[in-house]
């Protein structure tokens, strides 16, 4: 057996309680991400079921389609999300937020999305695709 086998073993076979916790802790992480990241200036609809968050670009960037404002989330806020397009034709204005990461570290990308947000929305010259520069 791999280890992800015997996890399913246990995990089907087991009492639930270790599932629970696991839905405790990506709940937690949702409802801080949708609060931190709307404190931050990008409302993310709370996904009902999921470790992953289907999140709408913000307004002045959804021009540059997800993969660009992928690129400029990694360059300019240090954070990584999955571009929208990767998932089909119609998700190109949706980023894909993955909450595997502990509450503190989705709080510090909160912080840094919201630098970058600001930051954009003062001096709007200064996003640029990453592909202009080629």
């Amino acid at each position: 057996f791999t280890p992800i086998q015997v996890a399913a073993a246990h995990a089907l076979n087991g009492d639930g309680a270790d599932i629970a916790e696991v839905r405790d802790i990506y709940h937690k992480r949702r409802d801080v991400m949708v609060d931190a990241f709307g404190r931050a200036g990008w409302t993310i609809p709370a996904p009902a079921a999921s470790m992953f968050a289907w999140a709408p670009i913000p307004e002045p960037f959804r021009h540059l389609g997800s993969l660009e404002f992928s690129k400029l989330l990694i360059e300019h806020a240090d954070v990584a999300v999955a571009p929208g397009v990767g998932f089909g034709e119609h998700g190109d204005e949706f980023v894909r937020v993955a909450l595997v990461e502990n509450e503190h570290r989705i709080r510090q990308a909160a912080r840094n999305i919201k630098r970058f947000l600001s930051t954009s929305a003062k001096q709007p010259n200064n996003v640029v695709p990453l592909s202009a520069h080629r």
